[in-house]
């Protein structure tokens, strides 16, 4: 049956290739089995890539790709959790450093994660937003949901909740998405208001939320909006909790979970929020693992407190699944110009990271001498088996048509240079957010215009 599936997805990607299918497809089947491939020209040396290597960068620069229809079929075949488990997705963005490419258009500046203090955490590339179902246990067997750029015209924020609303619809169970402290805010909750799903978000320490408003007391003036404040930092401000639960973690530290319902954003008043406090004993008091972590939850139903760290934990699977990604499957090595061509080889690259995890059940893992044999099979080592099971199932794509030998550039042409690409730098606050301040100006400008007209007319 597991045969039959992996069949179907293979089937059901092949039309979501709209151009030059049949290339696009042998890239994938050699990037599926090529395991000795140390870089992108090397897959052309694929006995599944029946074409010749010029076909790899042609593939695509002349192919499309129906974006719309490949989600479609990744939220079809994802793994269903079992019985009284809960469809966890791991949101998260990653970046595609491109800092000596001044022909790649649309790079902006990107921060860079732990490197030294002397350091300046900045590069220059592309940003690719990803939306991952993940696995029970932490590993690297992620399953990809949607992976797209972010243009230097939207943020993260905005780009993952576009991805939701297109994913959440087409999934039958409910999901649950956790994210890190940068999707913990009023921009990102405001914008997937309307996306039916769960949500548990880490937040900053510093975050500010407020009560409801109170009563209207019958004075002159507006009503307030806001009741008191609920600052995290500050615990004179935050009351008496509604929920407290003590018990261990997984490697049987004291753990303590805290939670106070009924707030919500100031700049996003209509979603009501619960505030989580976990505090770990056996947490390493650093940055990236500090003692005490801040959370809001937004759902239906209550989410247990014994359950908010074990469920945020899901989420490291997301960096083990990028990690995979980069440095088995190739994801940084093609230098493609433009970015149209780079989403296109990440939508191939995803198509080949699930097919791995739905063949994960069919094969026998081929470890090597030093891999341990009593460990869970990784994805590395089933893809050293994928060969034998694409010579059982075959391919949909058709053998290339001979065409004889092109006959190349006219005597006498000449090659402009390709175009070169400024960075863009993007502005601090938000698109939506100085659209709304330049008309607050202009507003008041017509209003002074307005009065003055008026007085004279008087």
């Amino acid at each position: 049956m597991n045969l039959n599936i992996l069949s179907e997805f293979r089937h059901a990607v092949y039309p979501c290739f709209t151009q030059a299918r049949d290339a696009l497809f042998n890239v994938g089947d050699a990037l599926l089995t090529e395991t000795v491939a140390q870089s992108f020209a090397e897959l052309s040396l694929s006995p599944l890539f029946v074409r010749r290597w010029p076909s790899l960068y042609a593939a695509f620069a002349d192919g499309r790709i129906d974006r719309t229809a490949l989600r479609r079929v990744f939220a079809h075949y994802v793994p269903r959790p079992p019985r009284g488990k809960r469809l966890v997705v791991g949101v998260d963005t990653t970046n595609i450093a491109r800092p000596e490419s001044p022909t790649a258009e649309d790079r902006t500046y990107l921060y860079v994660h732990n490197l030294p203090d002397c350091t300046a955490p900045v590069t220059v590339g592309w940003s690719f937003s990803t939306v991952v179902a993940l696995p029970e246990t932490p590993s690297s067997w992620t399953y990809i949901l949607d992976n797209l750029r972010v243009p230097s015209s939207e943020t993260a924020s905005a780009v993952a909740a576009q991805q939701l609303a297109g994913i959440v619809p087409r999934v039958a169970v409910r999901i649950l998405v956790t994210a890190d402290r940068h999707y913990g805010s009023a921009t990102f909750v405001r914008a997937s208001q309307e996306v039916d799903c769960d949500k548990l978000l880490r937040i900053p320490s510093n975050r500010v939320f407020y009560r409801p408003a109170p009563a209207r007391t019958g004075q002159p003036g507006a009503p307030r909006k806001d009741g008191a404040p609920f600052k995290c930092n500050d615990p004179s401000t935050q009351g008496t909790p509604t929920a407290t639960w003590r018990g261990q973690d997984e490697r049987g530290h004291r753990i303590c979970v805290t939670a106070w319902e009924g707030l919500h954003f100031k700049r996003c008043r209509q979603v009501t929020v619960t505030v989580m406090r976990v505090e770990r004993a056996g947490a390493s008091g650093k940055k990236r693992d500090p003692h005490t972590s801040w959370f809001v939850w937004i759902g239906k139903e209550p989410l247990p407190l014994n359950e908010v760290w074990p469920t945020y934990r899901l989420r490291y699977s997301e960096e083990h699944g990028y990690r995979f990604d980069k440095q088995d499957l190739l994801w940084l090595d093609p230098h493609f110009r433009t970015p149209g061509q780079f989403q296109r080889w990440t939508d191939v690259l995803s198509v080949v990271h699930n097919e791995l995890g739905l063949a994960r059940p069919l094969v026998e893992a081929r470890r090597q001498p030093w891999e341990s044999s009593q460990r869970p099979a990784t994805p590395r080592q089933v893809r050293r088996a994928m060969g034998t099971i694409l010579t059982q199932l075959g391919t949909p794509a058709r053998p290339p048509q001979l065409r004889g030998k092109s006959p190349g550039r006219p005597k006498g042409a000449r090659v402009k240079p390709a175009p070169r690409y400024s960075v863009v730098h993007k502005a601090k606050h938000a698109t939506g957010k100085r659209d709304k301040c330049r008309e607050t100006v202009r507003n008041r400008h017509q209003q002074r215009v307005d009065f003055l007209r008026f007085n004279r007319l008087v």
